[in-house]
């Protein structure tokens, strides 16, 4: 299952046969909102902090998931998924309600694609028959843990991100209908040195580029091989750079359609997100609210995930170090009906 250096060709092609996408008001104004599974009016779902409103999020995302599958929760051998909030306790007390079995992992806002990359090599290996991946944020909770308590309504630069408010989840099987997993490449820690938690695009854009290209030559392919390459938290900051970065290294990005999560699921000449979106939950839910359906479709035949994450804490910026940050690269092709 090696390919090179730091990738994974899955050979038996496991099947993402279910997947669900949960989001908050700010998401359900922008462009993909008729994708997503469901919309909530307010931030706190009826509960009585942002945190345990996350946690509902990732609940009912799961939930939405299997349902979809087919299958029920007791078919489900392994949960793999993390998220944002210190101990990622939003996903630790939604799979405590959801009682699967629970691998938890933490790569900040690559998570959505760690995870994936995770169960599908469970399923892959004959390590599961039935797993799941999933992961979520809330823009309150993070905007409060990383930044500013967000009652406090600071003022933030053009280069900031806005957090997504939003869970995502999918089911992968041994066998089935729908999307087919085949790739994954696993990213290495890229810090350039930037330390300002408001321009985490710039921070995470050598880190997207590096594992892209780790793709690209483990597999021996070039970027036209997809359909599309989307990045999962750059937003217009981080584009521009991973861009720049790209024709400075050689890379003919030109061969297919680059584009980048955080810019998909808002619209910024409506909606005040600086530079775009960001957070566990903005990969997770443009890709399964909407990606996987153009997929399930026909209209993209190969599409190359590769969500980023910013590896810092609380405590690390407050002790002046710089942002260490990954990106991990799943592959999702049209799978064989039946």
């Amino acid at each position: 299952m090696l390919q090179g250096h730091q990738s994974w060709r899955f050979d038996n092609r496991p099947v993402i046969i279910g997947a669900a996408a949960v989001v908050g008001p700010e998401e359900g104004k922008g462009p993909l909102a008729p994708e997503f599974d469901r919309v909530h009016g307010d931030t706190l779902l009826e509960q009585k902090s942002w945190e345990k409103a996350e946690k509902m999020l990732l609940e009912e995302a799961g939930k939405l998931a299997i349902e979809k599958s087919g299958l029920t929760k007791e078919d489900i051998h392994f949960y793999v998924g993390g998220d944002l909030m210190n101990q990622i306790i939003s996903n630790t007390f939604a799979v405590r309600t959801l009682g699967i079995p629970y691998i938890g992992v933490f790569g900040a806002c690559s998570t959505s694609m760690e995870s994936l990359a995770l169960a599908s090599m469970l399923v892959n290996s004959g390590s599961a028959k039935h797993a799941m991946a999933g992961t979520c944020s809330h823009n309150c909770t993070a905007e409060k843990q990383f930044r500013y308590p967000t009652e406090y309504g600071s003022q933030k630069p053009p280069t900031a991100q806005f957090t997504v408010t939003g869970a995502g989840a999918s089911v992968i099987s041994s066998n089935g209908t729908g999307p087919v997993v085949t790739k994954a490449t696993i990213g290495r820690v890229v810090d350039m040195g930037i330390k300002d938690p408001f321009n985490m695009g710039a921070a995470m854009a050598p880190a997207a580029v590096d594992t892209i290209e780790a793709h690209f030559r483990d597999f021996g392919i070039e970027p036209g091989h997809y359909d599309m390459i989307v990045t999962g938290d750059l937003a217009s900051v981080g584009l521009d750079i991973a861009n720049e970065l790209f024709v400075r290294h050689g890379i003919p990005m030109d061969q297919t359609t680059f584009t980048d999560c955080g810019l998909m699921i808002y619209d910024r000449t409506k909606q005040q997100v600086q530079a775009g979106g960001s957070g566990c939950g903005c990969s997770a839910a443009v890709t399964y609210g909407h990606l996987i359906k153009r997929v399930q479709s026909g209209e993209l035949k190969r599409i190359l995930v590769v969500a980023t994450g910013a590896l810092l804490s609380p405590l690390s910026f407050q002790q002046g170090e710089s942002i260490p940050c990954i990106a991990h690269a799943v592959a999702i092709e049209q799978g064989k009906e039946g």
